[in-house]
């Protein structure tokens, strides 16, 4: 296999951190919240609906990710248009790096052994109406 392309529906979101929690007892857990589980889950079963292997685990391995954030209602028809053509860009959260975390950590050992096999990453954002992360993971010496 060579490459893999997807699309996640919806706005983008970014990896919250675990939090942790103190019982009466004094004793300490740790847990992911529902939000971020349900995201990962929601990217994992976009990747297996490609119905695409994973790539080999000695695979070396490019990402490239393209968030696509919802603009506001309230935002002028002209603002709207320079969004929509890609003149004003979102600078707005989730981070970029929270983003990618939530992809490549959603799509370890799924769509890949691990995700240290990517050592090629590419990431950007923009405005749209129709809001979607989509990602492709490609072998590094197919160079798309």
């Amino acid at each position: 296999m060579s490459s893999i392309s997807f699309t996640v529906p919806g706005p983008p979101k970014g990896k919250a951190r675990a939090r942790t929690v103190r019982t009466k007892d004094g004793r300490t857990f740790s847990y992911t919240p529902d939000g971020t589980v349900l995201y990962e889950n929601l990217i994992k079963t976009c990747y297996y609906q490609t119905g695409v292997r994973p790539f080999g685990a000695d695979e070396e391995l490019r990402a490239t990710i393209v968030a696509y954030y919802p603009i506001t209602k309230s935002t002028s028809k002209k603002k709207r248009q320079q969004m929509l053509a890609g003149l004003i860009r979102p600078t707005k959260k989730p981070d970029l790096d929270n983003v990618i975390k939530s992809i490549l950590d959603a799509l370890n050992k799924v769509a890949y052994h691990d995700d240290t096999q990517i050592v090629s990453l590419s990431m950007e954002k923009f405005y749209s109406d129709s809001p979607r992360v989509e990602v492709t993971i490609s072998n590094l010496e197919n160079k798309s």
